[in-house]
């Protein structure tokens, strides 16, 4: 793992095009409902089953909610031998944080979905 990377340089990174892997470790659901744009989701519990799909990334930074799960998923990935010359980050202050600067985007059906489970008063 290389250190952590704050949400304006993550966004800077997007706005740039760079040649990032935004994983996010969150279960699918929460990923559907809120995320990153461009990010792709990794479940935490299956990065060990899939951290051979990173192999070959220049620059991978994960997150998660608050930017403390990220952290050891990054020092996962930044220990596997195919991500060895990649450049690994969490992204500190997670999606909170990058949320509340910058915002964050969602599947209209996952707000459909989410809204239909909610108890009605009524």
């Amino acid at each position: 793992m290389d250190g952590e990377i704050s949400p304006s340089e993550v966004k800077q990174l997007l706005e740039d095009d760079a040649d990032v892997r935004i994983v996010d470790i969150r279960d699918e659901r929460s990923f559907r409902y809120s995320r990153i744009p461009d990010s792709e989701n990794v479940p935490f519990d299956e990065l060990s089953r899939r951290i051979e799909d990173l192999e070959g990334a220049d620059h991978i930074v994960t997150v998660c909610p608050h930017g403390k799960a990220s952290v050891q998923a990054a020092r996962l990935i930044g220990s596997y031998e195919g991500t060895a010359d990649a450049r690994v980050e969490s992204m500190e202050g997670g999606l909170e944080k990058y949320g509340m600067q910058f915002g964050l985007v969602g599947d209209e059906a996952a707000d459909a979905e989410s809204t239909a489970d909610a108890e009605s008063p009524f």
